[in-house]
């Protein structure tokens, strides 16, 4: 009998509580569950830029999303920040608890296969411009046989948001993308999206206005309501379930317990 995954994605460190989440993660392993860990890092990414004097450059696409724009620089600084300091720290966490974590990123055996763009289009002060130079990619592929060989022998993968290109070049991905199609590749049960709020508001930032269920049909509507980064959490969950994901749940990274929390459902629930 396959135990019930779930795939849960956490931030960087900007908001979360990280020790509040692995401590959870204890009690969630104790009772059977199979957990994976998908990162973001994109705070000590920029910080981390900034010291070196390579400060972030993010390009909004045609249709209101935002990214970093990442020149070979730039990824090799994304790689120190999130695949040297964020995963070895979450992993050390989880190792301090008495967690066997595997920190990995998608280089590593292939885990998480992904197209370079060959060029995106960005705009600037309402001019359209294309970049060229840029290392980020979308997922086509994660191998979930080396994530299913991982669980089994016992490990809680902790998997860092860098693809490998078909040529083997690393790039930077979306990390609540990733998290998708890591939960999708997995079939899992749930996927839980910790944020640094309650879940997805209708008038951000009024609390008040939780939207504590959301179907399907209302996704655009939700699109539509999201702000900056919660547009790509809810393209994300929209991504997951139709890749076989039961339900995904938005919720608080900054309380007690909070992946038990997601699951009991508190928070936005998608499904």
């Amino acid at each position: 009998m396959s135990q019930s995954i779930t795939v849960v994605k956490l931030g960087g460190t900007e908001g979360v509580d990280f020790s509040a989440i692995c401590n959870d993660a204890v009690e969630l392993l104790k009772q059977g569950k199979q957990l994976v860990f998908v990162h973001g890092g994109s705070a000590e990414a920029s910080a981390l830029g900034e010291a070196l004097g390579t400060p972030p450059k993010m390009i909004t696409s045609p249709s209101g999303y935002t990214s970093r724009y990442t020149d070979r620089k730039t990824l090799e600084i994304f790689l120190m920040a999130v695949n040297g300091k964020v995963n070895s720290l979450l992993t050390e966490q989880l190792q301090m608890l008495g967690v066997n974590a595997f920190g990995l990123c998608g280089l590593d055996g292939r885990l998480m296969q992904a197209t370079r763009k060959d060029s995106i289009q960005s705009i600037e002060n309402g001019k359209r411009k294309i970049v060229r130079d840029d290392y980020t990619g979308k997922i086509d592929n994660v191998n979930s046989e080396l994530l299913h060989l991982l669980l089994s022998a016992g490990y809680l993968p902790v998997i860092a948001p860098v693809a490998v290109s078909e040529k083997g070049e690393a790039l930077n991905v979306d990390a609540d993308r990733a998290a998708a199609m890591v939960a999708s590749a997995l079939k899992a049960e749930t996927l839980v999206l910790l944020t640094a709020v309650p879940g997805l508001m209708k008038n951000f930032p009024d609390e008040s206005t939780l939207i504590r269920l959301l179907p399907q049909s209302q996704f655009s509507a939700a699109s539509e309501a999201a702000q900056g980064r919660m547009k790509k959490k809810v393209l994300g969950a929209e991504e997951a379930l139709k890749g076989g994901v039961s339900r995904v749940v938005i919720a608080d990274g900054r309380i007690q317990n909070p992946i038990s929390n997601a699951i009991a459902g508190n928070g936005t629930v998608i499904q």
